[in-house]
Formats: structure tokens, C-alpha cells, sequence
């Protein structure tokens, strides 16, 4: 027997038997982890309101060997809030809509249960924040969030610099196999030629450069979400089912 204890975000919830349900949380120190909370949605469980989708939690487990809980998974035994992200993001379309698929693109780059990843909790940890605060538009938020999820993963696009050659930017072609802009010698069947201004504003959300990234005009900003959003399709293999849904600016 053993218990362990850490704090996570949640990242989603599912149904199990009558009165209970299997938590999926991105935690500091132990991954992504599934375990059960036993009696959670019985009305009157203030705990299953601590474990609620973009909840911020310390949460208790306890394993018992290799003897199967549930479905093989720990129990959550108890549980401290220690920031409810989820009350003003729920409440807005715009924040839910981006949150949701935050949520889904940290569990997809967790693909490994029990293995830590600290960048990854870390950045979500600071995203949520960010979108639970108002004081950023929600669509870049997602997209910055987006893109150093992508660059944590190996798949740090090039906005600048020529994502084949090297050679120094600004170059005008971009191709998401290549990894981002090429220049006119390595441009490759299948390339785009986005604005400069798109380039520069992708470059700033990837970098955290707001200031920059905000005096971007509306039509510069949907033009770099769309090509996030397919960069983004192309190295999962397969889209995000929550993104259809995020509002373009």
C-alpha cells in the first residue's frame, strides 16, 4: 500500500458506475495521472467540486501495489483547491472554449501516464491563469499556448529564419512539413506565403512578446490561427476535437 501526494490540474472527468468517476489530471511531479474519486456525484459531495475540469488541486492518492482499484487506477482520497480557474472560464464562452482545448492539447502531449513533465504542467498552469484573469484576448492565449506546447514537444516552429537552410530571415514562404518559413531555395510544393504581419505576430506569441502581439491587427490574428491550427493538426497526426469550437478573433 502506498499514498502519494501531488497537485494538478484537471483535466477531465468520465463517468463510473452510479456515484463515481475517473479523474484525468496533469500533475507536477507524477505525469498524467487517472485515478477514481469514489462518491463524486452524489449531491451533496463538496469533493467532487474540487475536481472539476480546469481546477487547480492538491490532491492525496493511494495505490495499493499491483491490486487492481476501480480499473487498476489509485483513489483520490482527498483533495484541497488551491485555485478554481474553472468559475470564471465556464462562464464565458470565448475563455471555455480555449480552455477546453488547452486541456486537450496538454493531455495530447502527455501521452505517457506516470512519466513527469514539468514544462508541460508548468505552461498550463500559467495559461489557465492567463485565461481565468480576462487580461488577454482568449484566442492568443490558446494560440500562444499552442505554439510552446509544439516547441516543448520538438516541433518548435521557425518564423524568422529558414526552417531548412538556416538562412537568415525575413523569409516569405512557410510550409508546416518544413517546420515553418523557408526561403525562395528550399521552398518546397504545398507552400504559403503569409503576411509578414502574421509571421511577426506568431513569432511574438511564441515568445511572449504581448506588447507586440496585441498591437496585431483582427485580421492578421485569424490568419495566424489558422496556421497554428494546421501546424498544430499536422504534427498530432489528428486535429483537436475541441478546436472547432474556439472562436476566431
Amino acid at each position: 500500500m502506498s499514498l502519494f501526494r501531488d497537485d494538478g490540474i484537471v483535466l477531465r472527468t468520465q463517468k463510473l458506475g452510479e456515484a463515481d468517476r475517473i479523474i484525468t489530471l496533469l500533475t507536477r511531479t507524477h505525469g498524467r495521472v487517472r485515478a477514481v474519486a469514489r462518491g463524486v456525484r452524489r449531491t451533496k459531495s463538496k469533493f467532487g467540486a474540487r475536481l472539476e475540469p480546469f481546477s487547480h488541486v492538491d490532491v492525496q492518492f493511494f495505490a495499493r501495489g499491483s491490486e487492481l482499484i476501480g480499473r487498476g487506477l489509485p483513489l483520490c482520497t482527498q483533495t484541497e483547491t488551491i485555485a478554481a480557474y474553472g468559475q470564471p472560464i465556464v462562464g464565458d464562452y470565448a475563455r471555455y472554449t480555449a480552455g477546453t482545448a488547452m486541456l486537450e492539447t496538454a493531455e495530447r502531449f502527455t501521452d505517457h501516464e506516470g512519466e513527469p513533465n514539468v514544462q508541460q504542467y508548468l505552461l498550463l498552469v500559467g495559461g489557465l491563469r492567463t485565461l481565468a484573469s480576462g487580461e488577454r484576448t482568449p484566442g492568443m492565449v490558446l494560440d500562444a499556448f499552442l505554439l510552446r506546447s509544439l516547441a516543448m514537444g520538438g516541433y518548435a516552429p521557425s518564423f524568422e529564419d529558414c526552417a531548412k537552410c538556416g538562412l537568415p530571415g525575413p523569409n516569405r514562404f512557410f510550409s508546416i512539413a518544413a517546420g515553418g518559413v523557408i526561403c525562395g531555395d528550399c521552398r518546397v510544393p504545398g507552400s504559403v506565403v503569409p503576411s509578414p504581419e502574421a509571421l511577426r505576430l506568431l513569432g511574438a506569441l511564441l515568445t511572449g512578446d504581448w506588447p507586440a502581439a496585441e498591437a496585431a491587427e483582427s485580421r492578421h490574428v485569424r490568419e495566424g490561427s489558422g496556421l497554428v491550427s494546421a501546424y498544430l493538426h499536422w504534427h498530432l497526426e489528428r486535429g483537436l476535437r475541441s478546436l472547432r469550437f474556439v472562436e476566431k478573433g
